[in-house]
């Protein structure tokens, strides 16, 4: 579907059915139902082109490159694309949540705290490629591990079960031993990779995309 098409028919979504409220045997409210469709169809579409319609330059290529690592240290361009749709999935349906006010107020404070956390995250993986042999494990496991559990605290009560063991496989493939430790080291086979990925989050932190 091309992006133009794509975009109207979010519009219809919106215009047309998103705030439409019905009553029929007790309280029916569409607009619940148009929540749980809208991210199904989405996270239906995901690829990294649909992506694209909702994640704009930096962060695309960020993508982009992920994809290459996954599929460098897997060797399975089948199990690169499943984590790399996942984390399309995940974002969509975050951003279809966020979007339409969906996170109450405690979760709002927890999405403050994964901010931090993240962008911890991040700040290590950029220190750790660009400064020789201050890879430091531990460190980088417990980052990951903090930020994984205050985003699944944002969206435990939206998600479904299937939605929430994507984020823990996606998490866990990044805090993945042989992956870190090959990544970080400074003859490291995906250095090259790791320079594109450093770079775009670089980028995406100062632009504020990420």
């Amino acid at each position: 579907m091309a992006a133009e098409g794509f975009r109207q028919c979010l519009l219809l979504w919106s215009v047309d059915y998103w705030n439409l409220e019905v009553m029929a045997d007790g309280i029916f409210k569409s607009r619940d139902i148009g929540l749980r469709a809208q991210k199904k169809i989405l996270s239906r579409m995901a690829t990294k082109n649909i992506a694209k319609t909702f994640i704009d330059g930096t962060t695309a290529s960020l993508l982009d490159n992920l994809y290459r690592l996954c599929k460098l240290h897997t060797g399975n361009k089948i199990k690169a694309e499943k984590i790399i749709k996942n984390i399309i999935k995940i974002v969509i349906k975050i951003g279809v949540l966020h979007r339409n006010n969906q996170f109450n107020e405690d979760e709002l404070k927890y999405v403050e705290t994964f901010k931090k956390k993240f962008q911890n995250t991040q700040l290590a993986v950029i220190s750790f490629h660009e400064v020789d042999y201050s890879f430091d494990l531990p460190y980088l496991q417990k980052s990951i591990c903090e930020s994984q559990e205050s985003l699944k605290s944002i969206v435990q009560k939206h998600l479904t079960e299937k939605s929430l063991n994507r984020i823990d496989e996606v998490f866990d493939f990044f805090s993945d031993v042989t992956l870190l430790e090959t990544a970080f080291k400074p003859d490291s086979p995906y250095r090259e990779v790791m320079g594109k990925i450093v770079a775009d989050i670089n980028t995406a932190m100062e632009i504020g995309d990420i």
